[in-house]
C-alpha cells in the first residue's frame, strides 16, 4: 500500500511539471538535428575522412599531416564540413565559418554553425588554442542561432570576470527546448546535446597544447540535463550547474565523471518550484543543490531569477571566475 501511495505521489508530481504553475505545457515540440555535418557526402566523395566516423583526435592527426596549402583548399572546398568539425584548427574553422555565414556573426570567431533547424551557433571569445584556461557555457530553452544573445551576455559576462585570461565558448551546438513544454521536461533533446558537447571537449583536447588545462563548463537551466548526461564522457576539470532542473542523476557518484562538480540556485529562481522527480521519462531528478546530491555549493544568494547568475558584482560571478581560472579547491 505505501509503495502504490508513493507512485501516485510521484505520478501527480510529474503532472505538476509537465503542466503545473510554472508553465510547463508552454512549449513547442522540437526535432534534435544531429548527424553529419552539411556537406558531409561530397566531402565523403573527395575521399576525405568519415566525420561519423572519425574521431576528433584523429581528424587533428589528419590535418596536421596537411601541407598549409592543402588546408586552404579543404576551407574552399568543404566550408560547411571543416567549420563544423571537432578536431579542425581552430583558427580553420572560423575562416570556413566566415565563408558559409555571408555576414552574419561578422567580426567573430564562430567555431560552429549549422543552418539547420532554428541555427546552431559557438562562438568564442579569446584565443582558444593558447589560453591558460578555457570554458563553455551551455544554454537552456530558447537558444540558437536566431537567438544567441542571452548566452553571448553570460560567456563575455564571465570573460570579463577572468580580466580576459580565460577563453570562453558560447555553445549553442544543440537543438534546445523553445518555452518549457514536454521537450523541456524530457531527455530527448539533451540526449542529441549530450553527443555533441562530447565531441566538442574532444576536439578541444585533441586542439589544444599538450598538457593543457581541460574547460570548465558552466550548464544552465536545461543546459545541465545535457551536461549531466554528458559527464562521463566529458573531458572537463569542471561542471558548474545553474538553475538545474535536475542533472538525471542520483547524486555526483552517478554522473560518472572525474570533473568537479559545482551547483548554484539563488532564492528567486523559479526552477525552484519544479519538482525534482522522474516519471515516465519526464522530469530530470535530484536538485543538484541539494546537500545529499553532493556537488560543491556556488553562493549565489545575491543572484536574481532564473538568468541573473552571471550579473555583475554577484557572488556566483566571482566563483564562477575563479573556478574557470582553477582558483578554487
Amino acid at each position: 500500500m505505501r509503495r502504490f501511495t508513493r507512485a501516485l505521489v510521484t505520478a501527480a508530481l510529474a503532472t505538476t511539471v509537465v503542466a503545473g504553475t510554472a508553465g510547463w505545457a508552454s512549449g513547442t515540440a522540437q526535432q534534435a538535428v544531429t548527424g553529419a555535418p552539411v556537406g558531409a557526402e561530397v566531402w565523403r566523395r573527395d575521399g576525405l575522412p568519415d566525420p561519423e566516423r572519425t574521431s576528433p583526435a584523429d581528424v587533428a592527426a589528419f590535418f596536421d599531416g596537411l601541407s598549409p596549402a592543402r588546408r586552404q583548399e579543404l576551407v574552399r572546398a568543404h566550408p560547411s564540413v571543416v567549420g563544423n568539425l571537432d578536431g579542425v584548427p581552430p583558427r580553420l574553422r572560423y575562416q570556413a565559418n566566415a565563408r558559409t555565414l555571408d555576414g552574419q556573426f561578422a567580426g567573430q570567431q564562430v567555431l560552429a554553425a549549422d543552418p539547420r533547424g532554428r541555427g546552431q551557433v559557438a562562438l568564442v571569445y579569446g584565443d582558444l588554442t593558447a589560453a591558460a584556461h578555457v570554458a563553455v557555457v551551455v544554454p537552456g530553452s530558447d537558444i540558437d542561432a536566431g537567438n544567441v544573445r542571452p548566452l553571448t551576455d553570460m560567456a563575455e559576462a564571465l570573460r570579463r570576470a577572468t580580466h580576459g585570461r580565460t577563453a570562453v565558448i558560447a555553445w549553442a551546438g544543440y537543438t534546445t527546448p523553445v518555452g518549457v513544454g514536454v521537450d523541456a521536461a524530457s531527455g530527448d533533446l539533451a540526449e542529441a546535446g549530450a553527443e555533441r558537447l562530447a565531441r566538442l571537449t574532444d576536439g578541444l583536447a585533441a586542439t589544444r597544447a599538450a598538457g593543457a588545462a581541460e574547460p570548465s563548463l558552466f550548464c544552465h537551466s536545461y543546459g545541465s540535463v545535457v551536461c549531466g548526461l554528458a559527464a562521463h564522457q566529458l573531458k572537463a576539470k569542471d561542471l558548474v550547474v545553474f538553475g538545474s532542473p535536475g542533472m538525471r542523476a542520483a547524486s555526483v557518484g552517478a554522473l560518472g565523471t572525474d570533473a568537479r562538480v559545482w551547483a548554484a540556485k539563488d532564492p528567486t529562481d523559479w526552477i525552484d518550484r519544479i519538482p525534482n522527480v522522474r516519471f515516465a521519462g519526464l522530469g530530470h531528478g535530484a536538485d543538484p543543490t541539494d546537500p545529499e546530491f553532493g556537488a560543491r555549493r556556488v553562493p549565489a544568494d545575491d543572484a536574481r531569477g532564473h538568468n541573473g547568475y552571471f550579473a555583475p558584482g554577484t557572488q556566483s560571478l566571482r566563483t564562477f571566475a575563479a573556478i574557470a581560472q582553477g582558483d578554487v579547491r
